[in-house]
């Protein structure tokens, strides 16, 4: 099924000549870019997975602060996207965006390096002397400033790399379209790789080896990784940015919306519209009009003054349905957010022995989140889509929906188990009268392993689906803008889980109480607190439910049939759009 010719939605090369289709995009370029998010996963993960022991081990922070410290880096790096893909979607593009956030992120991580390796730059302690740490502020500062370098180049990869990655299958294309269905799947096993690295290795030679070492592995793999995705660059497709920002129209349909709120909308003929062969001659996509947000279908109302489009309406009415969908998304990432605070912190406390010598890194235990991702993707993609397809009749065999919605169960399954192992944990600290902190519990940290496991399992269901319904559902040339809806959702769990931990731990220990997450965690309440987080939620997923099915999916308007983008990618569900009586074809 090779296309001879160029591709049909438009795409260029570097150069900005039209695109050969069987010589660029489809896997042969998203080869370099699967790469390229396996080294770049293994960075991040390689500092996010042991930041929160380093921190308590090597900076001696307290665990209240070091967790806080932990959620707000990661918050950054995943709330950094969303001025990355503003830039990208109005300005540079995508390629030209991650060039210049790819030299941030390095340098971030070399900086990084330095501070954990030279002498001057990281804190010089005896802790066997029971004193305090003689820690400077300037060395504190350069670790932390190393750490927000990263975190911004991280905004400027992030968001772009994975729609660079989705925009090398041509959505007009059927075979691509197809291939194109299985994407996002492989780009997160690709990550998961990355992950594992990280928490295999990297999390061992850095409490083993040295932390300089440590950082430098990872700091060297993404330099090589960045020269692999520059040799595919002869293979890439670009999509040509529009001439208008998106973002601007967003805002001008909003304003226009306020400034006719006194119009009365009886009639769907009032709307203005572009004639269907207007939208062909541009390459531009028309969306078809939906019920949702009628409020916004004053901006289209054809007496008003230079009266908006039913399809940047219809862009608006989608961003606004997309920012609902994404406030459920807050909750289950905060859980995530355990991983590498209290699920570490937790695995400090307990026997880490593996025979005579060996002792297991706390958060070495992440490795099997990323095994348990490695065996559900592929599970997922060629064994339960194909069984769900013959009894659902859908090319993907679950809607977006129904596979969140699984993703957001699983993560209540997943801390009910923590809840009850938080308590195993507790039963066996009273029956040996363990109190220090430093005293062991003897239990073993393999009594953790199902948590981690569960949430690799639920990370399959919830990350993937997002990252490929904001994808979906975003307006044209909002992609990159679109997908960072999932980022920032990960940012904001992690500021959450910050706040809730900060507000817990000042109203537990108000009028002299003790902590429910104090530094001594054999002598705290984390039981408590996952109560706490298994109640939100119970309550997220019964929000979810009712936004799910209030939500209507986008719909293109192709050739004068209707498209609906949102069941599966590779099969719309197609109408006449001229049997449609909402179908707004006329000026």
């Amino acid at each position: 099924m090779e296309n001879k010719g160029y591709t049909q939605d438009g795409s260029v090369n570097l150069r900005g000549h039209p695109a050969v289709a069987s010589r660029t995009g489809r896997w042969k370029a998203c080869g370099f870019l699967v790469v390229y998010e396996a080294f770049e996963r293994m960075a991040f993960y390689g500092v996010a997975a042991n930041l929160v022991v380093y921190l308590t081990t090597q900076l001696h922070e307290e665990t209240v602060s070091s967790v806080r410290n932990v959620n707000n880096w990661s918050g950054s790096v995943w709330m950094t996207p969303i001025i990355g893909a503003y830039i990208a979607d109005t300005y540079l593009g995508r390629f030209w965006t991650f060039t210049i956030s790819s030299v941030i992120y390095v340098l971030g991580m070399v900086l990084l390096t330095a501070a954990v390796r030279f002498k001057p730059f990281h804190p010089k302690c005896n802790p066997g002397n029971g004193n305090p740490c003689p820690t400077s502020t300037s060395e504190i500062a350069f670790f932390y400033a190393s750490l927000y370098i990263m975190a911004i180049g991280a905004g400027g990869t992030k968001p772009n790399i994975s729609t660079f990655g989705a925009d090398q299958f041509d959505d007009y294309d059927a075979y691509e379209r197809k291939l194109k269905a299985s994407f996002f799947n492989w780009w997160m096993f690709s990550s998961f790789v990355g992950g594992l690295m990280a928490t295999l290795g990297l999390v061992y030679v850095q409490e083993n080896v040295g932390w300089g070492l440590g950082y430098g592995i990872p700091t060297a793999g993404l330099m090589l990784s960045l020269l692999l995705f520059y040799a595919g660059t002869p293979f890439y497709r670009h999509k040509v940015k529009k001439p208008e920002s998106p973002v601007k129209e967003i805002f001008a349909v909003l304003k226009k919306a306020f400034e006719n709120r006194r119009y009365k909308i009886s009639d769907l003929s009032m709307l203005y519209e572009l004639e269907p062969r207007q939208y062909l001659s541009t390459s531009k996509r028309q969306l078809h009009y939906s019920s949702s947000f009628k409020f916004l279908d004053t901006a289209a109302h054809r007496e008003s003054t230079t009266p908006c489009t039913v399809t940047q309406v219809e862009a608006t009415k989608l961003f606004c349905a997309m920012f609902l969908v994404w406030l459920t998304t807050i909750v289950p990432t905060t859980i995530f957010a355990q991983v590498n605070t209290f699920f570490v912190k937790q695995g400090t406390t307990l026997n880490r022995s593996l025979g005579h010598n060996f002792h297991v890194p706390p958060a070495s235990l992440g490795t099997f989140i990323v095994i348990s991702m490695l065996i559900s993707v592929p599970i997922y993609d060629k064994l339960f889509v194909p069984f769900m397809r013959r009894r659902t009749g859908k090319p993907r065999g679950i809607t977006l929906f129904q596979r969140l919605g699984t993703g957001y169960s699983s993560m209540v399954v997943v801390m009910t188990v923590a809840y009850f192992v938080e308590r195993k944990r507790m039963s066996v600290i009273k029956r040996f009268g363990i109190e220090g902190t430093k005293e062991m519990v003897p239990m073993s940290i393999f009594w953790l392993l199902p948590q981690y496991l569960l949430l690799g399992i639920g990370e399959v269901f919830i990350s993937i689906g997002l990252l490929e319904f904001f994808y979906e559902q975003s307006p044209e040339g909002m992609q990159s803008l679109g997908t960072t809806f999932f980022t920032s959702g990960v940012g904001v769990g992690n500021f959450m889980n910050s706040l809730l931990v900060t507000a817990v731990d000042a109203i537990t220990r108000s009028g002299g109480r003790k902590s429910w997450i104090g530094d001594n965690l054999n002598d705290s309440r984390l039981d408590y607190y996952y109560v706490f987080l298994i109640v939100l939620l119970v309550v997220n997923f019964a929000a979810f439910v009712l936004i799910a099915r209030w939500y209507k999916y986008k719909s293109e308007v192709v050739e004068g049939m209707v498209e609906k983008r949102g069941l599966q990618m590779d099969s719309y569900k197609v109408t006449d759009a001229n049997e449609n009586d909402e179908y707004l074809g006329q000026n």
